[in-house]
């Protein structure tokens, strides 16, 4: 059976080389470039080792159809989002493959919200890569910059909120294990954390794209971190996938919590701050009930996939929801 490019509401991802090439990156950044209009767009990329490649392919797709690009350079995958919002660009793309493994990459896009494209606007999308598309002149062609300031401003905007106590983080002194994986985590969670003054203890913290183990942080994929949370008598360890968009949490004890509990402690520990209802897909746990309940608000369930959570919670003006795979929206 011939091996086809995957196009879900979650983007384009495949096998580079293969099902993902240069062509196919290429037709999709034209359709991009067109469904924003040629209005500006932000770009963001993991560590993947063909990232930089499929960077410079997406570049002129966009450039090519007059769009002012703001390239962030490697980040995650929120940042993405936020500096859409923040800069008021009509859309963003993120190179990325999630939680797949190395040999894999993809597209995901974004929306003027800040948000991944829903159903009807991926649809329109799919649609004009399809066609044939209007490209931009020689004296109408867009303009690339490059801003690596989005990783400090989305630190700030997580110390910004209001039910954080940072001080009295700080003086816990808590710490930490951090396993990125050599992800696009790297540029952001070891600064959060030591703006924190945690004492943090990297684990493949660097910008190389060599996944040291399978990138989907589930279990069975953090005996290292484990054993080093146990080794140096840590508070707690941390995981996430290479485009930083899920969070795993290992105990002191060495102990990996499992993704489910990452959106319960969140939501609990929010919930405990502020009451409102959540938003969660079918497929999260039922602890989420539970915890709910406590608090006395309820908790709606979406189809699979972060955008229809972030359209659930948006409708329900909830302050907080996600997935079971240790995404918190």
């Amino acid at each position: 059976m011939k091996e086809k490019l995957l196009k879900s509401i979650s983007g384009i991802r495949g096998i580079v080389g293969r099902t993902l090439t240069a062509t196919e990156v290429l037709k999709f950044s034209f359709a991009f470039g067109n469904y924003c209009k040629g209005g500006k767009v932000v770009l963001g990329r993991d560590t993947r080792k063909s990232g930089e490649v499929f960077n410079g392919t997406v570049l002129s797709g966009l450039l090519s159809t007059g769009c002012e690009v703001i390239d962030l350079g490697i980040c995650p995958t929120p940042t993405v989002g936020i500096a859409v919002k923040g800069s008021k660009a009509k859309g963003g793309i993120m190179i990325t493959a999630s939680h797949n493994p190395e040999e894999w990459n993809g597209l995901k896009f974004f929306n003027s919200d800040g948000i991944f494209l829903d159903e009807k606007e991926g649809k329109k999308l799919f649609s004009l890569a399809e066609k044939k598309m209007s490209y931009s002149d020689w004296d109408s062609l867009g303009k690339v910059r490059l801003d690596e300031s989005w990783i400090e401003k989305h630190i700030q905007r997580i110390l910004n909120l209001s039910f954080i106590d940072k001080n009295k983080i700080k003086k816990k002194n808590f710490k930490v294990v951090l396993d990125c994986n050599n992800g696009s985590g790297s540029r952001i969670a070891p600064s959060l954390l030591r703006e924190l003054e945690c004492n943090v203890i990297e684990l493949n913290c660097g910008l190389s794209g060599d996944f040291i183990h399978q990138p989907e942080p589930v279990p069975e994929n953090l005996d290292l971190l484990c054993r080093k949370v146990k080794q140096t008598k840590a508070d707690l360890g941390f995981a996430c996938d290479p485009d930083a968009d899920r969070l795993a949490v290992v105990s002191e004890k060495g102990i990996p919590l499992g993704e489910e509990y990452t959106l319960a402690l969140c939501v609990d520990f929010v919930l405990s701050k502020r009451l409102s209802d959540i938003g969660i897909n079918v497929s999260t746990s039922k602890v989420i009930d539970d915890i709910v309940s406590k608090y006395g608000v309820r908790a709606f369930r979406s189809k699979v996939g972060e955008v229809y959570v972030v359209s659930l919670l948006k409708k329900i003006k909830g302050i907080i929801g996600g997935e079971g795979n240790g995404g918190v929206i």
